[in-house]
């Protein structure tokens, strides 16, 4: 049976309410609800991680990288006809909220797939307080919970892909590791892998690899299939995995300084004095 995590809703933007473990789908889990102040946490986590919780971080474009990054996930979004080997997850974001029938911003909803509309890094920093650049910093911060939410659902929708993608023998520990892991130390099992999983992917896509390996949340389950569950195994697998693709990077992608930055994240998602 499957692991699910469920949305609990909330009219206040931050702190944010992002997400209680209810239990196994059809059945009843025999653990209790998480806190308010468990969600509460679980969501600032979020907002914390890629922005360091500041409204002026939710347009940002970061040295070193062709794209920018939008909102409290810092989701990704290309120019049009920009081809990464990363994941593009802003339209997706735009996408889910037009179905949540929020109104985009008027420039936002002339497209059903709007590209990124600065040409480089250079061009986006001097629109910092433009219009149309302050417009949609209040629309992604209002839009706040509902990001939590889209980045929630994208677990959820994520989960099956990434057992069924391993050989059937493995299915069932991979299962296992994705469920354990979710029942840890609550509300931290079920950070570490909403907050894995959007900072650095499924691991499915075959696009996303340096020497044909890649550095996502399958990855990370398939170092721990001889290991036991556990969230320190987690952490230890995710870093050997993170430092793999930093020796498999590019040599101008310098992506050694991100290292320390990336072992601090992973390390966030262990219990005290662990």
């Amino acid at each position: 049976m499957k692991m699910r995590l469920n949305l609990v809703r909330s009219n206040a933007v931050l702190p944010l309410v992002v997400t209680s473990l209810l239990g196994l789908s059809g059945a009843s889990s025999g653990q209790d609800a998480l806190s308010e102040p468990d969600l509460e946490w679980l969501g600032q986590q979020v907002f914390r991680n890629e922005c360091r919780s500041r409204p002026a971080c939710l347009t940002s474009w970061n040295a070193g990288e062709d794209f920018p990054s939008l909102g409290i996930g810092h989701f990704i979004w290309y120019r049009a006809g920009q081809q990464e080997i990363f994941e593009e997850s802003f339209p997706h974001l735009l996408a889910f909220l037009k179905r949540r029938q929020v109104a985009l911003p008027t420039w936002l909803q002339n497209s059903t797939d709007p590209d990124n509309p600065w040409l480089n890094r250079a061009a986006f920093n001097a629109a910092q307080q433009s219009e149309q650049m302050r417009e949609l910093r209040a629309f992604l911060l209002t839009t706040a919970p509902l990001q939590a939410e889209f980045i929630v659902s994208r677990y959820n929708l994520t989960e099956d892909e990434i057992v069924s993608s391993f050989p059937p023998a493995d299915r069932s520990k991979a299962r296992q590791i994705l469920q354990g892991l979710a029942a840890e130390h609550p509300p931290l099992g079920q950070y570490a892998l909403i907050d894995y999983l959007h900072f650095k992917g499924s691991g499915l896509n075959p696009g996303e690899r340096y020497h044909n390996m890649g550095w996502g949340l399958k990855q990370v389950v398939a170092e721990m299939l001889e290991a036991e569950v556990s969230l320190k195994q987690f952490v230890a697998a995710g870093t050997a995995v993170l430092d793999r693709r930093i020796s498999n990077a590019p040599a101008e992608r310098r992506e050694s300084r991100w290292r320390a930055g990336w072992h601090n994240r992973l390390q966030s998602y262990l219990p005290p004095f662990n």
